[in-house]
């Protein structure tokens, strides 16, 4: 044996396969992991490597790889790109519309539950960067890709119609409380939002507060002069 080179376990040391056995007389085997735990860390590995590569720069084998988790057990849960990446569409839409839910929830005044969603929302923009560079707008050019994203955005948009109307006074932005004028109210939101966390994404720099505050003072002070019945009506 060479200086340097590190001592080879013998037969007698090693366990099946060559592993080095592990010292005290029980071997502990390895946990296993549940389908469940399995198919979150291929998601969280997805999300970050669309992140980083685009929809179109992306791999099942790196995410695989970043995973943990081997090519043909990410298949098993996922049977392509396609496939997964409108999980993770679904995915982002859900959280995020259970934090708004969670947020304007309860008996508060609305001046504190507003800023304080703004903010969980700029928490969940800056732990997910996922969703302002694949979620928020589509950039594949795929057709399959957008009708997907489509749909997906279509669905949450009018689920943030729907939480927007508990808001007292929210059918005065539309001048109506139907879902069309709730969904359109949700729109304005909405695109103002998403062009801010797209514009967040390409200036890290700039701190959260700061974020907020743009969010609070351009939207929510508006939102709050209707309430208040300040209506223009053309």
């Amino acid at each position: 044996m060479s200086k340097g080179e590190p001592r080879r376990a013998t037969p007698r040391e090693s366990g099946r396969g060559g592993e080095p056995r592990e010292s005290g007389s029980t071997r502990r085997p390895r946990r296993r992991l549940t389908a469940q735990a399995r198919r979150e860390l291929i998601e969280q590995a997805a999300a970050d490597v669309f992140a980083e590569r685009g929809y179109h720069g992306a791999s099942m084998d790196e995410i695989a790889r970043r995973s943990g988790i081997t090519p043909p057990v990410v298949y098993d849960h996922f049977a392509s790109k396609l496939d997964l990446h409108r999980r993770l569409l679904e995915r982002t839409r859900d959280e995020l519309l259970a934090m708004w839910t969670e947020q304007l929830a309860g008996d508060e005044p609305a001046g504190l539950r507003i800023p304080r969603a703004f903010d969980a929302w700029a928490r969940y923009v800056q732990a997910h960067p996922y969703a302002p560079r694949m979620f928020f707008h589509e950039t594949t050019g795929d057709r399959e890709v957008e009708a997907i994203h489509r749909d997906v955005q279509s669905a949450g948009l009018a689920a943030l119609g729907a939480i927007l109307g508990r808001e007292p006074g929210a059918g005065n932005i539309a001048g109506s409380a139907d879902d069309q004028a709730l969904e359109m109210a949700a729109e304005v939101i909405r695109a103002g939002l998403t062009g801010l966390a797209i514009w967040w994404s390409e200036h890290p720099e700039v701190p959260r507060e700061r974020i907020v505050a743009t969010a609070v003072n351009a939207i929510w002070i508006g939102f709050e002069r209707v309430r208040r019945g300040e209506v223009w009506t053309g």
